[in-house]
C-alpha cells in the first residue's frame, strides 16, 4: 500500500485509486491543474482494465456480508462515515476549491454539511423500508426493498463531494456495494471521501475508488455486465453513450444531466427580490446544471428589472474561490473556458445585445464575466443549448400564456424559477414542462423531495423513496390469508 500523497496547499491527499480498502497505484497517470492559476496539482492514477476489474470483484466480495447486515447495522457504519467527513471539512473545502474552483464559502457552508446529510439522512430513510405490506382479501402482501448489488456512481466535476454523496448515501443505505468513478477534472474530494470510508470502518470493497478519463476508465466501467445499476450526473452526449452501453447488458440507469431552466419574470413581481434571486445564477461561475438561465422577463417591466439585476451584477466578487469574499470563481477547465467563450462569440456574430459582461474577466485565463445577452431568438443556439458558465440571457413576453410557451420551447426540462403574484406564479409554474420549479425563491431543497428532470434533462429522480426505488430491487412476498389449493379451469 503506497503512502504516496499529493500536498495541496497543506492538505494531503491521495492521488490513487481505493479498491477493497487499500490504495492502488496505476503506470499510466494524469496531470490535474488547478482552475484558479492553472498551476500543477500533481499527477493523479489512471484507472485500467485491471483496475476497473478489481473493484467490481471487490465489490461483489463485499456485497453478500454488508447486505445481509440490514438497515439498522449499516446505519451505524454511515453515521460514522458522516461524522468522518465532518471531522475532514477544512481539508474538503481546500481540496474542491483548489482542483474544481468551488467558492470555499459555499463549501464550508453548504456542501460539506449537505455531504454529511446525504449519508446520514439516507441511513435513517432507511430504516422506513423495511417492509412495507399490502393486505387484501386473498393474501398478505409484504413489500421488500433488496440491495440490488454491485453499483457504479459517475459524478460530475462541478460539486463532486455533493453529488458524490447524494448518490452514495441511498446506495450504501440500501445495501449495495460501489464503485465511484470521479471527474478526472476534480477527483480529490472522492480519494478523501475514501479515507473518510476507511476511517469510519466500512468492510473493505463496500465503497471504492476508480480514478480516470471517462472514454477509458468510464468506458471500461460502464459496459461491464456484472454492474447492478449506474447512476450518472453529467452531460447529454455522455448520457446517450451510457444508456446504449448499459442497454447492451440490461443494466437499469438514472440519469441527471443538463438544463436550460427558465427564470420568469411577471409584470406584478418583487423586481428587487427577483434581481437578487437574479444575481444568483451566476454562482460557481455559471456551473450549476439546475440554474435559471433563460430570463422571460414581462415586457412592461424588462427595463426596470434590467437596471435592478445591474446593479446587483456590478457588486460581485469575483476572484480567488479560496477568498471568503468571492462570490464568483473560475470556470474548470480551458476547454470549458473556450466553449463558454465560443457560444458568446457566435451569439453577439449572429446578432445577440451584451446588456453586460460578454468577454473573458482580467482577473485569470479561466474567468469570464457574468454575461447576459438579449435580442436572442427563440431558435438560435445560445437559447436552446446549455453554455454552463456565467451566460444568462432575457426575453421578453407579453402574456402569461407566451411566457409559457417560450419556457417549454427547449429541449431541456430540469428546473425553474418564477416571480410573481403568488398565486399568478404558482399558476405559471405549474404548467412549465420541468422537473421541479421554484416560485419566489431559488435553490430551496429536501432531501426526502424528488430531483430530476424531463425531457433531455435526465431519466428518472433522486431522493426520498425515488432513490431507494433505484438503488433497490423491489420485490413482493405474497403470503395467502388461507389455505390455497391449484385448479386448472375448465371451459
Amino acid at each position: 500500500m503506497t503512502t504516496h500523497t499529493l500536498d495541496i496547499c497543506g492538505v494531503h491527499v491521495s492521488p490513487h485509486h481505493y479498491i477493497g480498502g487499500q490504495r492502488s497505484t496505476s503506470p499510466e497517470s494524469f496531470e490535474l491543474h488547478s482552475p484558479i492559476d492553472q498551476r500543477l496539482l500533481g499527477h493523479v492514477s489512471e484507472g485500467g482494465a485491471e483496475h476497473v476489474d478489481a473493484a467490481i470483484q471487490a465489490a461483489q466480495q463485499a456485497f453478500p456480508a454488508w447486505a445481509a447486515l440490514g438497515a439498522e447495522k449499516r446505519k451505524g457504519f454511515l453515521d460514522r462515515f458522516a461524522e468522518e467527513i465532518g471531522k475532514r471539512a477544512d481539508a474538503f473545502c481546500v481540496l474542491e476549491s483548489n482542483d474544481a474552483g468551488v467558492l470555499l464559502s459555499r463549501m464550508r457552508h453548504g456542501v460539506v454539511p449537505r455531504a454529511m446529510l446525504n449519508i446520514s439522512w439516507f441511513a435513517e430513510h432507511a430504516l422506513r423500508l423495511q417492509e412495507r405490506q399490502i393486505e387484501t382479501d386473498q393474501a398478505l402482501h409484504r413489500i421488500r426493498h433488496d440491495p440490488a448489488g454491485v453499483v457504479a456512481i459517475i459524478t460530475p466535476w462541478n460539486s463532486p463531494l455533493m453529488l458524490a454523496t447524494w448518490k452514495l448515501g441511498p446506495a450504501l443505505a440500501a445495501g449495495n456495494t460501489v464503485i465511484i468513478k470521479p471527474p478526472e477534472w476534480a477527483p480529490l474530494s472522492s480519494s478523501l471521501l475514501a479515507d473518510a470510508a476507511n476511517a469510519a470502518g466500512l468492510p473493505p470493497g463496500v465503497v471504492n475508488i476508480v480514478q480516470g478519463r471517462g472514454a477509458t476508465t468510464g468506458a471500461r466501467l460502464v459496459s461491464d455486465p456484472r454492474l447492478a445499476r449506474i447512476s450518472f450526473t453529467g452531460s447529454v452526449p455522455t448520457a446517450k453513450w451510457i444508456a446504449q452501453t448499459a442497454g447492451a447488458n440490461l443494466v437499469p440507469c438514472s440519469l441527471e444531466l443538463g438544463g436550460k431552466s427558465p427564470f420568469i419574470v411577471l409584470e406584478d413581481a418583487d423586481l428587487d427580490n427577483a434581481a437578487a434571486t437574479g444575481a444568483l445564477m451566476y454562482r460557481n461561475a455559471g456551473q450549476v446544471c439546475l440554474a435559471g438561465t433563460r430570463f422571460l422577463v414581462h415586457k412592461r417591466v424588462a427595463g426596470a428589472f434590467i437596471e435592478r439585476m445591474r446593479g446587483y451584477v456590478e457588486r460581485l466578487n469575483i476572484g480567488d474561490p479560496r477568498d471568503e469574499h468571492t462570490e464568483v470563481g473560475p470556470i474548470i477547465h480551458p476547454r470549458q473556458v473556450e466553449r463558454v467563450k465560443g457560444f458568446v462569440d457566435r451569439a453577439v456574430s449572429a446578432g445577440a445585445k451584451v446588456l453586460w459582461g460578454g468577454a473573458l474577466h482580467p482577473y485569470g485565463a479561466q474567468y469570464f464575466q457574468p454575461t447576459m445577452l438579449t435580442d436572442v431568438a427563440q431558435d438560435s443556439e445560445i437559447v436552446q443549448n446549455e453554455v454552463f458558465g456565467p451566460v444568462l440571457t432575457l426575453q421578453t413576453f407579453e402574456s402569461d400564456a407566451e411566457a409559457v410557451r417560450l419556457a417549454n420551447d427547449v429541449d431541456y426540462g430540469l428546473g425553474g424559477v418564477c416571480y410573481g403574484e403568488t398565486a399568478r406564479a404558482t399558476a405559471v409554474a405549474e404548467q412549465v414542462h420541468t422537473g421541479f420549479i421554484w416560485v419566489n425563491s431559488f435553490g430551496i431543497r429536501d432531501l426526502a423531495a424528488p430531483f430530476g428532470g424531463c425531457k433531455r434533462s435526465g431519466i428518472g429522480r433522486e431522493g426520498g423513496d425515488w432513490s431507494f426505488e433505484f438503488f433497490c430491487d423491489i420485490k413482493d412476498v405474497i403470503v395467502p390469508n388461507k389455505p390455497f389449493r391449484a385448479s386448472f379451469s375448465q371451459r
